[in-house]
């Protein structure tokens, strides 16, 4: 995926974005034929030649050194998720097995212990954002998701009718998706099931491609979600994030609220609801043999 019209478009739409207010530099209004700043003025900023600015921003970035990728990041004001996304873009992709990155067919009997052990909302999911696995709860809060054979929270987000009902703020929920997959495309271009996702997406969603076409990067480390479900209501739960370092393209993501909240409350129905359903620890179904 990692291509030269790719690195140019990065860097142009984070140079639209800063304005030279922002960095001190003279405004010329109606002169300004572009939004944000110009060439000149990224390299200025970055003490590199114009020239060689613009040799970055077509596309010809591999090789540049880390001194001039900092330079630049802080002349672009980037945040960073997209300094190390610009990293990703500057530097050789991976070797991976593409064909099964970001695929675990196999969870760990310790993992979903683990998952079980929560006594708040929890789900495991990988890079492409297949939902791998869930304890209780957190098969009962996704619950719309599961009835897919193989739940991804990105196609829910994009593809299905009940998405804008579910995420309360739907069009944020497709912004960040979007900016989650591009950030996760970044570190591994070589992904087969990543590249697919997101020619699926492009082909079949018209609010991906206008969230795709942002450029905007995104990691997912903590935050506040707010969801609409269908037997509970309105939820506005924290979550955090937690990297598996012994599971490379895992994380688990789990959900609380303040005590003594509504949406605490509403976890307790939630789990009461759920044991009217009979769930069960749900973990994906192997595509693949173990042999």
């Amino acid at each position: 995926m990692r291509s030269k019209e790719e690195i140019r478009q990065f860097l142009v739409s984070r140079r639209a974005n800063v304005t030279p207010a922002q960095m001190g530099l003279p405004d010329y209004g109606d002169e300004r034929r572009v939004p944000g700043l110009r060439r000149e003025e990224v390299a200025q900023l970055a003490g590199v030649s114009t020239d060689y600015y613009t040799r970055l921003e077509r596309g010809n970035i591999q090789g540049a050194s880390d001194s001039v990728l900092n330079a630049i990041a802080r002349a672009l004001q980037l945040t960073d998720v997209e300094r190390e996304h610009l990293f990703d873009l500057a530097r050789p992709a991976p070797v991976t097995h593409a064909a099964s990155a970001g695929r675990t067919t196999v969870i760990r009997p310790s993992v979903r212990r683990m998952l079980n052990a929560f006594t708040a909302p929890a789900v495991l999911y990988n890079v492409t954002q297949d939902i791998v696995a869930a304890n209780v709860l957190g098969r009962a809060l996704f619950a719309p998701h599961f009835e897919s054979d193989r739940p991804n929270m990105a196609r829910f987000t994009f593809l299905d009718s009940r998405a804008p009902h579910f995420y309360q703020d739907w069009p944020m929920a497709c912004s960040l998706t979007a900016a989650t997959l591009r950030f996760e495309a970044g570190k591994d271009p070589l992904n087969e099931e990543l590249t697919a996702l997101i020619g699926e997406l492009s082909t079949r969603s018209p609010q991906f491609r206008r969230d795709w076409a942002d450029q905007d990067v995104h990691e997912h480390r903590t935050g506040t979600k707010a969801y609409r479900h269908p037997a509970v209501g309105d939820l506005e739960l924290d979550f955090e994030n937690l990297e598996m370092p012994g599971e490379p393209g895992l994380q688990i993501v789990t959900f609380n609220a303040d005590e003594g909240s509504p949406s605490a409350d509403k976890l307790i129905l939630l789990a009461a609801w759920a044991a009217t359903q009979d769930f069960e620890v749900t973990e994906a179904r192997d595509d693949v043999d173990d042999d």
